[in-house]
C-alpha cells in the first residue's frame, strides 16, 4: 500500500512540475487533445497502462 501512495505522490510531483515550468505548453497541448479521436486517446491509454503494469510487475518480481 505504501508502494501506492509513492506512485500517486510521484504523479502529482510530475504532472504539478509540468504545469509549473511550462504552463503556456501544457495549455496548448491540451487545445491539441481535442483534435485526436477518441478511440485515439482510449489506444493510448490502454498502451500506457500495459507498460506501467509490465514495469510494476518486473519492479516487485
Amino acid at each position: 500500500m505504501k508502494e501506492l501512495i509513492i506512485a500517486f505522490g510521484l504523479f502529482f510531483f510530475i504532472e504539478g512540475i509540468l504545469y509549473a515550468l511550462f504552463p503556456s505548453k501544457m495549455k496548448n497541448m491540451l487545445k491539441k487533445l481535442e483534435l485526436i479521436k477518441d478511440s485515439q486517446i482510449r489506444t493510448g491509454g490502454l498502451i500506457f497502462a500495459l507498460i506501467g503494469f509490465i514495469i510494476i510487475y518486473y519492479a516487485k518480481s
